[in-house]
């Protein structure tokens, strides 16, 4: 049945939408939740795994304590108050990739509650109230072989690997998220990405939306428009990047708006993102959370965090990704377009480092965004990824300032780095790279350049300096750009005006 969708436009004049938004943080410990198993990225299927992790009886779990550390931070990053005592709970529920056909979690007594976070979208200011951050673990993976779309419907068989079940997670749930109207969509990403932004910037996971270390789950309802009440919410889940969080909300409210607009009542359930389209399909009618018979987990002892103990996680939370990035674009005198780009293009932090490391803001940037984000989508790989690392991109803007080389020639110093050919001084030295110095040899080249070309000197001579840049490029072939284009400038100049 093909949804009846409502304009986006005709959405917001006629409903008010209600988002709430609950995202899954894997940490990277070294551990899983409850065992000794280790909770790394990858390795061939179900050999990351013990009786703990699979279930089995008589196996007795234990709680990480760097799981719990991280989750205090996390919450104390989100101005959420630390329970002084909690405790885990089973919540229980049938899947293929829960080995133990419960998870441990926690339900009521989570570890951090009654938190808040601001995001800013065109100008305006949203408080995010967080109802609750939990810690719990994650399932294991299953793999549906055979079909089209990767999906269990369709699929010829299905496939689990354990390696990821009991992965150590903290889930981020807001409360209702009222008053965006139109800019729901772009709230939701918003604070999404201001989530990534700390849960990176505290160290606790990669975050990394491509490889499920971080996950979005986007409730949705719509409401008449000045109703005051809440509709009937959808759950898309594992959103996986940014603009698909935002795309999601954006589709759930014309499909919502079209249901209501036909007299219909929107079901409560999960629904399927689809990347390729930006739609939902429907996934299983959404339990509620007496239908998960939840209890507490009885081989596990409370978590009772001292007051001591989180004041000194306190004292180790980073600057603010937001307030960080507000003093860095005024100490370094970026335009709004040039840190939107900066932080688009994941360079904020190799800029960061590489003008620590001595370059000036804007040649630090100038590199990272041109010159190696190019060399970066060539490969394939993120920016941070390539074998060129800060304090080298520095030295080389260096050697540019010292005009020891030029840009031209700092491209092929890049080169030379990537291809792991030594220090910047060493691929110079190694490849001749250096700007030619030589006073004779830039003149001779510069007479050369005029005999060669007399209608463009003729225009110099009579006032159409402009016309000097034709010059200064035929001599910069002939020394195959190792020349001081503005010593060149100059001695042309000095020679025909």
């Amino acid at each position: 049945m093909t949804d009846m969708l409502v304009p986006f436009d005709d959405v917001v004049a006629s409903y008010d939408p209600a988002l709430g938004l609950e995202i899954h943080v894997e940490l990277n410990t070294n551990t899983k939740m409850f065992c000794g198993c280790p909770a790394s990225f990858g390795g061939e299927p179900n050999t990351q795994v013990c009786p703990t992790c699979l279930g089995l009886p008589g196996a007795m779990p234990v709680v990480n304590g760097k799981a719990v550390e991280s989750a205090i931070r996390i919450g104390l990053a989100l101005n959420c108050d630390i329970a002084e005592w909690c405790r885990f709970a089973r919540k229980n529920y049938f899947y293929p990739d829960m080995p133990k056909n419960f998870q441990t979690s926690q339900y009521d007594e989570p570890i951090a509650f009654e938190g808040y976070l601001d995001v800013e979208v065109e100008g305006e200011t949203f408080r995010i109230e967080i109802e609750r951050a939990h810690m719990e673990e994650d399932t294991g993976k299953s793999s549906h072989v055979g079909g089209t779309d990767g999906r269990i419907h369709g699929a010829d068989y299905s496939l689990v690997d354990y390696n990821r079940a009991g992965i150590p997670l903290i889930e981020i749930v807001t409360k209702p998220i009222l008053g965006t109207g139109e800019k729901a969509p772009l709230v939701a990403k918003a604070y999404v990405s201001a989530i990534r932004d700390l849960i990176v910037a505290l160290g606790v996971s990669d975050a990394r939306m491509d490889q499920g270390s971080i996950r979005a789950d986007v409730n949705l309802s719509l409401a008449p428009k000045g109703s005051g009440v809440l509709g009937t919410r959808s759950e898309t889940k594992n959103v996986n990047s940014l603009r698909s969080v935002e795309r999601a909300v954006r589709f759930e409210m014309s499909r919502h708006a079209g249901i209501l607009d036909a007299g219909g009542s929107v079901l409560q359930e999960t629904r399927h993102f689809h990347e390729n389209d930006g739609t939902t399909s429907s996934g299983r009618e959404k339990s509620d959370a007496e239908d998960y018979r939840y209890f507490p987990e009885p081989d596990l002892v409370p978590v009772a965090p001292s007051r001591e103990w989180v004041e000194e996680l306190r004292a180790t939370l980073p600057e603010n990704p937001a307030a960080k990035r507000a003093r860095l674009q005024e100490e370094w005198g970026f335009t709004d377009l040039d840190m939107r780009d900066t932080i688009g293009a994941g360079a904020l932090a190799l800029v960061e480092e590489t003008v620590a490391a001595g370059a000036a803001p804007q040649a630090a940037r100038k590199w990272w965004l041109t010159e190696l984000t190019r060399r970066a989508n060539d490969a394939g790989v993120e920016l941070a990824e390539l074998a060129v690392i800060p304090a080298q991109v520095a030295a080389v803007q260096a050697l540019v300032d010292a005009k020891t080389i030029n840009d031209k020639l700092a491209r092929q110093v890049f080169d030379g780095l990537l291809a792991g050919e030594g220090t910047p001084e060493e691929i110079i030295a190694a490849r001749g790279l250096a700007v030619v110095s030589d006073e004779g040899a830039l003149s001779a080249a510069v007479d050369k350049a005029i005999a060669e070309n007399p209608d463009i000197a003729d225009k110099i001579r009579d006032g159409k300096v402009a016309a000097a840049g034709a010059l200064i490029g035929a001599v910069m072939k002939e020394m195959r750009g190792q020349a001081d284009a503005g010593r060149v400038r100059e001695l042309v100049l000095e020679k025909l005006a």
